[in-house]
């Protein structure tokens, strides 16, 4: 079964329901709830993700959270991620947490609508339109 890291947007394209980029994120999570994938993410996603989901709907942002966590799990980010970030020569601290979090995982992809910001992946890079192509 394949092993997809979810970054924020994603998560977030989902439980806002942003238009133009929901389906497709809804469409990877519902792989997830028939169990054709395993999704993971980072804590640093959960806690982005809740940020802005208290802008946008403060009074559900913890039950949404809830709905997703059953079915994503959370790698654990500690100091070798940190320092590997830290290492890495990434400009954005953020993304290298995110991406040395999905390599911790061993994701086979990492799905996000800003591909530019894994560049230096080793891991296939994709938007969630082009991970859903995969799939057939």
């Amino acid at each position: 079964m394949k092993k997809v890291f979810l970054d924020s947007d994603i998560i977030l394209d989902a439980l806002l329901k942003r238009p133009g980029f929901y389906l497709p994120a809804a469409n990877i999570i519902a792989l997830a709830y028939q169990r054709q994938i395993l999704l993971t993410t980072s804590p640093v996603a959960f806690v982005n993700v809740n940020y802005f989901l208290n802008k946008f709907d403060k009074k559900n942002s913890i039950e949404l959270l809830k709905g997703i966590r059953s079915v994503i799990s959370i790698i654990e980010v500690g100091e070798n991620i940190i320092d590997f970030a830290l290492n890495s020569g990434l400009n954005d601290f953020e993304d290298a947490v995110q991406y040395y979090a999905a390599k911790s995982a061993t994701a086979d992809f990492i799905i996000t609508r800003n591909i530019k910001d894994y560049k230096q992946s080793d891991i296939p890079v994709l938007t969630a339109e082009q991970f859903l192509r995969t799939q057939n």
